[in-house]
């Protein structure tokens, strides 16, 4: 079994920056597609960002140009470096991670979310 734990959320006034993480942990796992996602009270959750094992990353509409997403493979860790927040960009934050583990194949694990808000 695979888990994953984000952190960084918190309170931020608008214009201001945060940093995720999310490490995955369990036995004997290697880890593909690496993603953020986010979802704002009584809205559908959305693509935040999403980052390939060899760094190919693709951002929402929402955030291209404002966040960044890297991820440190040797540590099975993603981030999101998020600048010039706005109050829009309030929501739970997840985490999602494309996990292969023999004899189970390829699996997407999530995250329990991490509250980002960001006051104006």
């Amino acid at each position: 079994q695979v888990q994953l734990a984000e952190s960084g959320g918190g309170l931020v006034q608008a214009g201001g920056s945060l940093r995720l993480s999310c490490v995955a942990s369990g036995s004997e796992f290697s880890v593909a597609g690496m993603s953020w996602y986010r979802q704002a009270p009584g809205k559908r959750r959305e693509l935040v960002a999403t980052i390939s094992r060899l760094g190919g990353a693709n951002y929402g509409t929402a955030v291209r140009g404002r966040f960044t997403v890297s991820r440190d493979n040797d540590h099975n860790t993603v981030y999101v470096q998020m600048s010039g927040l706005k109050p829009e960009d309030t929501a739970v934050y997840y985490c999602s991670m494309d996990i292969f583990q023999s004899g189970v194949g390829y699996k997407s694990y999530w995250g329990q979310g991490t509250q980002v808000t960001v006051s104006s």
